[in-house]
C-alpha cells in the first residue's frame, strides 16, 4: 500500500485543472490515475472550435485546450498513470486500482479529487420498441468514430435529442457528406446552446422538431428507418401524428450522466436532480476529504467553467491537507421556483472565498424574468435577464463579507420572478 497527499481520479479537463492549481497552491505529492490511454479525456475527441473562450481569450479545438494543460501538469512535473483503472474509494479515502504494469495496488490518500466526468444516457434507458439493429449510436460514440477513428457510421441519419454533442453531430455528419434528416428534441425547448442550434442546425438548413420523440425502430440486422411522433405535455406521443424516416443511423443525445460509481461507493450523499455529489463552498462532498468538480458534480455545457471549478477544487484540497482552517455555521442553499438545483447546495462564510460563484440551471425556458437570491423576506439580488433557458447554465456571486454580515443567516433561497 501506497501513500499519497492527494489523489486525483480522472484525466480530463477538471481532472487536469485541480492537479495544476493543487500544486500552485504548494501540494507536492499529486497523483492522478486516468483509464484512458492519454490525458484530456472527452476533449480528444473534439475537433469543433469554441473551446477557451473564456480561459485563454481565444476559440481553440478541444485537443488544443486539453494540451495547453498537459503540457502545464508536465511542466509541474506532476505524476500520472494512464490505463488505470480505479475500481474503489473507500470513505476512509483508500483507493483501489488496477493497471498492467502494477496489477491491483491500493493508495491511501490524504484528499482525493473526484473528477470522473459523465456518460451518455444509451438506448436501453430511453425505452423505445424496436429491435436492437446496428446503426444505433449515442452521439459521443458516433463523434470518436468520426474524428478519432476515421469510421463513418451511417449516411442517411436521424439524431433523437437536442444535447449539444447531438447538435454538433449533426453539423459533423453533414461536412462528412451523410443527410441529417432531422433532429427530434421529446421537451418544448432545446438541450443545447443558442449558438450551436445557429451553427448546427440552422447555416446547415437541418430542422429541429421540438415536443417529439421516437417512437419506433425498424430493421433487424441494419436500420432501416424510424418513426417519429409529436408528444403531449405529458410526453406521451399523440395518436396520428406520426412519421416515417428512411435512415440507417439513428443518433442519441438523450442527456449526460455523471459517472458516480465510485461516490456512491464512498459513501458520499448524491443530488436527485443533477446525479451528482452534494458539495459545499470548498466543493467537498458529505465524506471529509473528498471532492468533487467538473461534469462528475453536474453537467457544464462549457469547458472554461469545468476548468475554473476544478481549480477551486484543487485549492481547497491544498487548504484541506494543509488543516483547513476556521468553520462556522453553514447556510443552506435552495432552489426557489424555476430553479432546478444550485452548486454548490451549502456554504460555509468563514471558509468562502471573497466571492463565491454559485451555478444552477432553471427548469423551463422564460422571458424576462428575474434571478432573485433572498434570505427570508429580505432580498440580498435582483437581476433581469431578457431569457433563461434549461440548456444554458446560470451563475449568482455571494459575497463572502455580505454574508459574515448576518451571523444568523440559515438559508438563502435562489429563485425566479417570473413577468405575468
Amino acid at each position: 500500500m501506497e501513500r499519497c497527499d492527494l489523489v486525483i481520479i480522472g484525466g480530463g479537463p477538471a481532472g487536469l485543472a485541480a492537479a495544476i492549481a493543487a500544486r500552485e497552491a504548494g501540494v507536492e505529492d499529486i497523483l492522478l490515475l486516468e483509464r484512458d490511454r492519454e490525458l484530456g479525456g472527452i476533449l480528444n475527441q473534439c475537433i469543433h472550435s469554441g473551446f477557451g473562450l473564456h480561459t485563454f481569450q481565444e476559440e481553440l479545438t478541444g485537443p488544443e485546450y486539453a494540451r495547453r494543460y498537459i503540457q502545464r501538469v508536465e511542466e509541474l512535473g506532476i505524476s500520472c498513470l494512464l490505463d488505470t483503472m480505479v475500481l474503489e474509494v473507500s470513505p476512509e479515502r483508500m483507493v483501489t486500482a488496477v493497471n498492467t504494469q502494477q496489477g491491483l495496488f491500493q493508495i491511501q490518500a490524504g484528499a482525493v479529487i473526484l473528477a470522473m466526468g459523465c456518460r451518455e444516457r444509451p438506448r436501453g434507458a430511453l425505452n423505445i420498441p424496436g429491435f436492437r439493429p446496428a446503426g444505433v449510436y449515442t452521439a459521443g460514440t458516433a463523434q470518436r468514430l468520426v474524428n478519432k477513428e476515421g469510421l463513418m457510421p451511417g449516411r442517411e441519419v436521424v439524431i433523437l435529442g437536442s444535447g449539444d454533442i447531438g447538435l454538433i453531430m449533426a453539423r459533423r455528419m453533414t461536412l462528412e457528406g451523410a443527410h441529417v434528416q432531422v433532429v427530434a428534441e421529446l421537451m418544448p425547448y432545446s438541450g443545447g446552446l443558442k449558438r450551436n442550434i445557429v451553427q448546427c442546425l440552422d447555416d446547415f438548413g437541418i430542422p429541429l422538431k421540438l415536443s417529439h420523440t421516437v417512437v419506433d425502430i425498424q430493421g433487424r440486422e441494419r436500420l432501416t428507418g424510424v418513426t417519429l411522433a409529436q408528444v403531449d405535455e405529458n410526453r406521451r406521443p399523440i395518436p396520428g401524428t406520426e412519421e416515417h424516416y428512411d435512415c440507417d443511423t439513428l443518433l442519441l443525445s438523450c442527456g449526460l450522466i455523471p459517472e458516480n460509481e465510485l461516490s456512491r461507493g464512498a459513501g458520499v450523499a448524491l443530488s436527485p436532480v443533477t446525479n451528482g455529489p452534494v458539495v459545499d463552498e470548498s466543493l467537498e462532498t458529505s465524506v471529509p476529504g473528498i471532492f468533487a468538480c467538473g461534469n462528475v458534480l453536474h453537467v457544464h455545457d462549457l469547458v472554461d467553467f469545468v476548468s475554473q471549478e476544478a481549480a477551486q477544487a484543487g485549492r481547497r484540497a491544498a487548504r484541506y491537507l494543509s488543516g483547513g482552517g476556521e468553520r462556522g455555521e453553514p447556510v443552506r442553499l435552495t432552489a426557489g421556483r424555476g430553479v432546478r438545483y444550485t452548486v454548490p447546495a451549502q456554504v460555509d462564510p468563514l471558509r468562502m472565498e471573497e466571492d463565491l460563484t454559485v451555478r444552477f440551471r432553471v427548469d423551463n425556458e422564460y422571458r424576462g424574468a428575474a434571478v432573485v437570491v433572498s434570505a427570508g423576506e429580505e432580498i440580498l439580488q435582483r437581476r433581469k435577464k431578457l431569457i433563461l433557458i434549461p440548456g444554458e447554465m446560470e451563475e449568482i456571486r455571494l459575497s463572502r463579507k455580505e454574508l459574515l454580515e448576518r451571523p444568523q443567516l440559515r438559508e438563502i433561497t435562489i429563485s425566479l420572478e417570473v413577468a405575468p
